[in-house]
């Protein structure tokens, strides 16, 4: 906790009677020592304020105020006790009707925090009606006056003092309770503001932190797409020269240049491709890839991926399957898109399968339920209105992929093997590009997989709100 507040709490400064004391147990106080010794007790903080008021009217009070120039004396008096303020010790204030009032400061560690008022109550050596009275007004009667005299309580010198200091120690009592809990309500509220300062000082550099990575990662997508851009340019020069050479305008190849000339054109599709997967990448994380979707049977999609990825397949001794189970309905879909997804996840399963391996592909119309899990995600769940959707799955009979990858695999540029000396090649932008266009038709992508058992991939797809 800082310094400045160590300080405050250990000095004790307590500038007000009202913050330490509990009212409820001042009031309870004065009231049992009215009760015990019939005398009236006003409690004051240090500026004036009435803190506690426990007192019947005096007979003697009540007959006075029934005369003007009495009531007028009466207030003057009031004025005169509630104001003093002694520094030393208790003082007595005499009233003009013979009674006396007991003003004793209330301290507390040496500083003055207020003051409590006895009375009125009658010295019990005084035994005649003041003059002081008697000249209020001419109509006061002194029989009347001594029998209302007669009935406040008379108290001697001495036991009023003990009394008065009785009850200081009481309230003494009370202080130091009140301003322990004072103190340790203030040392929580203290911690309590340290650990919002730290707090805020904390969320104020995670925003710092945020704003730089949000900052750092608009210029690495500007960077990428500007370095895509000016990439593709003279990458599809070289392409399309290969194929002239290729195809023989520059004349005729022997057996090894024309080996040259398609290494050439191979290296330069599969580096076009990687800066396509890059651009595609960009403009999903910026939001920019529209989707155009049109009615499509999803069977047609796997027939024709199927023959699409065929030649790839044979090339590497890896048998192609093909599992369609209904879906032949046309649904809104971005085929483009779709098509990328199902080559991305089939280029993927042909590249993980050894020779003599299968990849197989399929598709089935189901339905899918709107915030179900990813793996399992098809299926009723009570209380939800399923939609029609269609699944696809990629399955091959590879490596399979360690439960803890699952969700990484779907990372841009994240790789399960990510050395330098990896077996199989690749950008680990694949499944990246998956996830967004998948999540972008509002559906959902999983891997069912262990290792050694091959990998499942499978996406859903629903049919959009609208259309629904």
């Amino acid at each position: 906790m800082s310094t400045a507040v160590d300080t405050e709490l250990s000095l004790a400064d307590v500038a007000r009677l009202e913050d330490v004391v509990d009212r409820a147990a001042l009031a309870e106080v004065c009231r049992s020592f009215f009760e015990l010794f019939s005398l009236p007790v006003r409690v004051f903080s240090r500026d004036g304020t009435l803190l506690s008021d426990v007192h019947e009217e005096q007979a003697i009070c009540r007959y006075v105020n029934g005369f003007a120039p009495g009531r007028a004396a009466c207030s003057a008096l009031v004025g005169e006790v509630r104001a003093l303020d002694p520094e030393g010790g208790p003082v007595e204030h005499p009233c003009f009707t013979g009674a006396c009032y007991r003003v004793v400061p209330i301290h507390y560690q040496g500083r003055r925090l207020g003051r409590f008022v006895v009375g009125p109550y009658m010295p019990a050596e005084r035994r005649e009606v003041p003059r002081s009275l008697l000249v209020l007004d001419d109509r006061i009667d002194p029989r009347a006056a001594r029998d209302a005299l007669g009935e406040m309580p008379r108290v001697r010198q001495e036991t009023i003092e003990r009394i008065t200091e009785h009850l200081r120690r009481v309230l003494d009592l009370i202080l130091f309770s009140g301003h322990r809990a004072y103190l340790t309500s203030q040392m929580h509220v203290a911690s309590v503001r340290e650990s919002y300062r730290e707090l805020t000082e904390k969320t104020q550099r995670l925003q710092e932190a945020y704003d730089r990575l949000k900052e750092l990662d608009r210029l690495k997508s500007n960077f990428l797409a500007t370095v895509s851009h000016e990439l593709r340019t003279p990458l599809t020069s070289i392409i399309g020269y290969s194929d002239m050479l290729a195809s023989g305008i520059a004349g005729e190849l022997n057996g090894e240049q024309q080996e040259f000339v398609e290494t050439i054109r191979s290296k330069g599709d599969h580096l076009l491709a990687l800066i396509t997967s890059l651009l595609d990448l960009n403009k999903l994380e910026q939001g920019n890839l529209p989707l155009r979707r049109e009615p499509v049977a999803p069977s047609a999609l796997i027939d024709d991926l199927a023959k699409t990825v065929l030649p790839q397949a044979q090339k590497k001794g890896v048998k192609v399957e093909v599992d369609v189970q209904g879906a032949r309905d046309p649904m809104p879909l971005d085929p483009v898109r779709i098509k990328q997804v199902l080559f991305n996840l089939a280029e993927n399963a042909i590249k993980f399968t050894p020779k003599g391996g299968s990849v197989r592909f399929g598709v089935r119309a189901t339905e899918m339920v709107d915030g179900a899990d990813d793996e399992g995600a098809l299926g009723l769940v009570l209380m939800a209105a399923p939609r029609r959707a269609v699944e696809f799955w990629i399955s091959d009979s590879g490596i399979g992929i360690p439960s803890s990858e699952h969700q990484k695999i779907f990372d841009a540029f994240y790789q399960v093997d990510g050395s330098s000396t990896r077996e199989h090649g690749g950008t680990g932008l694949g499944l990246s590009i998956v996830k967004r266009l998948v999540d972008a038709h509002g559906g959902r992508v999983w891997v069912e997989s262990k290792p050694g058992e091959g990998a499942t991939f499978r996406v859903a797809i629903p049919e959009p709100d609208e259309l629904a």
